[in-house]
């Protein structure tokens, strides 16, 4: 909702997050993924409509990254969002899995530099 709602308003993230410029959790990287607790807890509190929305967007798993894409939203507030989620019980947040010991592909390290030098 960040362009615009159904009457065509503006709304401005801040809005979204009770003027909060900060997450309040350091859990949340672009690849963590998360899933909305089912049942929900029937003791939370009231969704404003961007939770709910969030809330949708993750019935199966799905990473932060992806989410805010979906929601077409900045990182920051879809993160600030999710620490209420997370913090409330509605959702389970899953760190990246690390990977093995190997070494890293340099090659394909030197590609990938390469193609975000052209964007």
């Amino acid at each position: 909702m960040s362009g615009g709602d159904a009457a065509g308003r503006l709304v401005r993230p801040f809005t979204l997050t009770g003027g909060r410029t900060r997450p309040s959790r350091a859990d949340f990287t672009l690849i963590t993924t998360v899933t909305a607790v089912d049942p929900q807890p029937a003791w939370a509190d009231r969704l404003q409509p961007e939770h709910t929305r969030i809330l949708r967007q993750c019935a199966r798993p799905v990473a932060v990254a992806e989410l805010a894409a979906r929601l077409d939203l900045p990182m920051s507030v879809v993160v600030i969002l999710l620490c209420d989620l997370l913090e409330s019980g509605r959702i389970t947040a899953h760190p990246p899995h690390p990977l093995c010991h190997a070494e890293p592909d340099l090659e394909l390290l030197q590609k990938v530099r390469d193609g975000l030098g052209h964007l």
